[in-house]
């Protein structure tokens, strides 16, 4: 079995192969906007002759686990099924349409109103949820991704997530911190958190006095964020690449810092090892090129909003806030979410 990522895109590749996937690379005919699977699929078949099964794993569904995809193949491999597609079972009534201007009246599609269901007494039905599509080389060949003999898999319907316009983030986010895979290693507690000062904790701007002073300005929901961290036994540290001791001082944050920091990644490394922690237990908020290092090893990692590009390429979360403007509290609870699924799967 191999995995592949199909793509017509430097930096998908790129972060493709990091993640140990081989890469085909799309022709312009099958990279337009009015593109379709299946025509992506066959071009790939056509330079692969060695491939007899396709799983098409849609991106935009973040939820799907290891564990499913290895039933689905098995019901292809051993079960000989040709093609087998994701279900989700949903419980909605239906009713047709009417359109504007049509003289009719609705009616319903898979109800009697006469004797109305409760929802926990109905099965529900089945949906397609486009989550993946399995399928034998000779149905693709033909133009087909369900055919022959069909099995559907149902998901989980806390695993069906589809992203497909822009207010599915949010909720695609929450699921996958409740819901996700993370891999095989169990999920640790984050026990350190790393904070870069400048663009982070304040908003990059350093105000100059006449008397050669710096003053800088942060934002209370910040600090009030560093203290729930504290008290759920996190610890805060900070980190700057200038000396900004004197405003530490002034801030009175409590936390370990490092000031004239020349070397980040050099100092993150330090503290993780005389902690005796590891990686999955470290978190890192940065913003800027100097970050992106820590940002890379860090179990979980951050940016505010208005980070650098390449920070932001290298972090596993981007914040709604920018610098200076609540993004560590909003880090902190993005924290907090993962600390809820750690003991969720304690409990389990």
């Amino acid at each position: 079995n191999s995995v592949w990522v199909s793509t017509d895109h430097d930096e998908i590749e790129k972060v493709a192969k990091q993640f140990g996937a081989r890469v085909h690379r799309r022709s312009p005919e099958v990279s337009q906007d009015s593109s379709t699977s299946l025509e992506a699929i066959r071009e790939f078949l056509n330079h692969h002759h060695e491939v007899d099964i396709v799983g098409n794993i849609q991106a935009t569904s973040p939820c799907l686990h290891p564990s499913d995809l290895i039933k689905v193949a098995d019901l292809i491999q051993k079960e000989g099924f040709d093609s087998v597609f994701s279900v989700v079972r949903r419980h909605q009534f239906r009713w047709s349409e009417v359109k504007k201007g049509e003289n009719k009246t609705t009616e319903p599609q898979n109800l009697n109103p006469a004797k109305r269901y409760r929802r926990q007494d109905w099965p529900g039905e089945l949906y397609e949820n486009g989550s993946f599509y399995f399928a034998k080389r000779h149905l693709i060949e033909k133009g087909y991704l369900q055919g022959g003999k069909m099995a559907y898999y149902e998901m989980r319907a806390e695993h069906s997530v589809d992203i497909d316009i822009d207010i599915d983030w949010p909720i695609a986010e929450q699921r996958v911190l409740s819901f996700g895979y993370f891999g095989k290693e169990p999920l640790k507690e984050v026990k350190l958190l790393v904070c870069s000062i400048d663009g982070c904790l304040t908003n990059g701007r350093i105000y100059v006095t006449e008397d050669q002073k710096e003053m800088v300005s942060y934002d209370y929901r910040d600090i009030v964020g560093i203290d729930l961290l504290k008290k759920r036994g996190i610890q805060v540290r900070l980190i700057s690449e200038r000396d900004c001791s004197k405003t530490l001082s002034a801030m009175q944050l409590g936390c370990v810092a490092k000031v004239s920091a020349t070397n980040k990644l050099q100092v993150l490394e330090d503290w993780q090892k005389d902690m005796g922690l590891s990686w999955k237990e470290v978190a890192y908020l940065g913003n800027e090129e100097s970050d992106v290092e820590c940002l890379k090893k860090a179990g979980m990692s951050g940016v505010p909003a208005d980070a650098c590009a390449v920070a932001q390429k290298a972090a596993g979360y981007i914040c709604k806030s920018n610098g200076g403007c609540g993004a560590v509290r909003e880090f902190a609870e993005h924290i907090f979410l993962l600390l809820e699924k750690v003991n969720a799967a304690r409990k389990q």
